[in-house]
């Protein structure tokens, strides 16, 4: 995805983890919620209440999800859904450019 269109975004971004994570979040007319943002070169937890898809426009990463004691490597062009009510660890090898689609 390169872009978004016809859309309405809240102005105020929202900044995680001290700066290392900011995104802006995208009201689509059909009402359906995105954001779209940066992870800067970190490891990062995260925890979901709805399920998530993260969509990787740029930038490499890795990911273990809960549960798992494994790392699975993605990269931008690439996606990976997450369950509600979990939580996954992310290692940022460059900066990720990423669309996360809620629900």
């Amino acid at each position: 995805m390169s872009q978004l269109d016809q859309v309405s975004v809240l102005t105020k971004a929202n900044v995680y983890f001290d700066g290392k994570c900011v995104s802006h979040t995208v009201l689509l007319a059909d009402g359906t919620r995105k954001s779209v943002g940066v992870i800067l070169p970190s490891q990062l937890t995260f925890t979901t209440g709805a399920p998530e898809r993260m969509e990787l426009v740029a930038g490499k990463c890795r990911v273990r999800f809960a549960g798992s004691q494994s790392w699975v490597d993605f990269a931008g062009g690439e996606s990976f859904d997450v369950a509600g009510d979990s939580a996954f660890d992310i290692e940022t090898l460059d900066t990720l450019h990423y669309v996360c689609h809620f629900g």
